[in-house]
């Protein structure tokens, strides 16, 4: 003898957040008064329940209970068939146990959960955010991220693009969000823009799932401008002091310095004696040997006359053996401490005479002060440092040098000059070079 136990239904469908029932009857087959407890198992057990959960039967009587299921709205609830097993334990027979089995199927639902993070985003040309989506539902879900917003400016990309979800997983996509070309001056500008979330669409997916709920999330791209307004102001400004100083001050600057400069030089040569074209004004310059006397003329820069007569500046027959010159080069460097004055020389060696043609005057620290060049006894220039850095004299009519005469270089340093390693000089220098042709006095 024992206890029999049958369910109404043999397979139930159920859908999460609602309830499904069947019925159970229990029939006592026992000679004695049996009462009856239920157990449920499987994985329906902890949304299953029994009503009543205890009866008590006569001996060949029968009772029906109800059988109720209620699975919640849960990812845990997964979608499927579940097996569900009743046990019926009899009170007095606990060794006649019957289990009642059968199928429930659980349908899928679809459920989404998503959030932008941050909303609101600036930047000259690109932003990123966050897009995060979780899977709420029972079933496996592909899902999709669409783009929009009013116009077509902005340029979207999304990493993962496509992602699946397993029921309760979550999954962060990395959202960039870019303009089409920047703003370089101006206000900022905003762009909203809308993530429409869904379900993907792929076959394996089915058709519930393409149609399934969909999240849209607003978003902002806040585009700021390359330069600032301000910017403008400053470049305007700084546009308007180059032309003024080009126009205006840079002319009446460069006319003081040459006015300076001239009178620097009418200067020293009063104290020198000379004239306004480099003559002593006491006497002509001298000569020797069979030509008549030099004139004593300061050469201008680029060209000038000079003599070929026996000294310099002469301009008799010429000194030198026809036939025994060759080009040479000197160059004389005078180094001279500030407020001092030195003179470089260069003598001709003796049964020589210098041609000279060419002379160049460096003055490549911007020093401070005068620089006088003799041939001999013969002033050729007086000239002052700060108006030149490099200065170079030719002839087309050499100036002859005798034997054991010299070419010198008289430097008064006021100020020495800074070069262009950036820091002042501790003493001025000056650098002649003189070029000619050195032949054989003519005996």
């Amino acid at each position: 003898m024992t206890a029999s136990a049958e369910l109404g239904l043999p397979a139930l469908t159920v859908s999460p957040g609602s309830e499904a029932t069947t019925d159970l009857t229990v029939r006592n087959e026992t000679d004695i008064v049996e009462a009856y407890t239920f157990e449920v198992v499987g994985d329906c057990a902890a949304w299953t329940t029994v009503e009543p959960a205890r009866i008590s039967l006569y001996p060949g009587t029968s009772r029906t209970v109800t059988v109720r299921l209620a699975p919640p709205r849960s990812p845990d609830v997964r979608a499927g068939e579940v097996p569900l097993g009743i046990k019926v334990l009899p009170a007095e027979h606990p060794d006649l146990v019957s289990v009642p089995e059968t199928t429930v199927t659980v349908t899928p639902f679809r459920e989404l959960r998503a959030e932008l993070a941050p909303r609101r985003r600036r930047g000259w040309l690109r932003a990123r955010y966050r897009t995060s989506v979780r899977n709420a539902g029972n079933a496996e879900a592909g899902i999709t991220l669409v783009p929009g917003q009013a116009g077509e400016e902005l340029r979207f990309a999304f990493q993962p693009a496509a992602p699946r979800l397993a029921p309760g997983e979550s999954v962060d996509v990395r959202t960039k969000v870019r303009t089409g070309k920047p703003i370089w001056f101006g206000k900022p500008v905003t762009w909203p823009f809308r993530i429409t979330v869904g379900h993907g669409g792929g076959p394996e997916d089915g058709e519930a799932e393409r149609t399934g709920q969909e999240e849209v999330l607003e978003g902002e791209f806040l585009q700021l401008s390359i330069f600032p307004k301000w910017l403008l102001a400053l470049l305007a400004a700084i546009i308007a002091l180059l032309l003024a100083w080009f126009a205006l001050v840079r002319p009446a600057v460069q006319s003081s310095a040459k006015q300076a400069a001239a009178e620097a030089v009418g200067k020293k040569a009063a104290a020198l004696g000379l004239d306004g074209t480099g003559q002593h004004t006491g006497a002509a310059g001298g000569a020797s040997g069979q030509g008549t006397p030099g004139t004593g003329a300061q050469p201008a820069p680029g060209g000038g006359t000079g003599g070929t007569g026996g000294g310099p500046g002469g301009t008799g027959p010429g000194l030198a053996e026809p036939g025994t010159g060759r080009q040479s080069s000197t160059t004389i460097d005078v180094r001279t401490g500030g407020g001092g004055a030195n003179v470089g020389v260069y003598r001709v060696p003796a049964g020589k005479v210098f041609a000279i043609t060419d002379i160049v005057a460096a003055n490549f620290q911007g020093d401070q002060g005068l620089l006088t060049i003799k041939f001999g006894d013969q002033t050729i220039t007086t000239i002052a440092l700060e108006t030149f850095r490099n200065q170079d004299y030719h002839w087309v009519t050499p100036i002859e040098v005798p034997e054991k005469q010299t070419v010198s270089a008289s430097v008064t340093c006021q100020k020495p000059g800074t070069p262009a390693s950036g820091e002042q000089a501790s003493e001025c220098h000056e650098l002649l070079n003189v070029s000619g042709e050195l032949s054989t006095l003519r005996r």
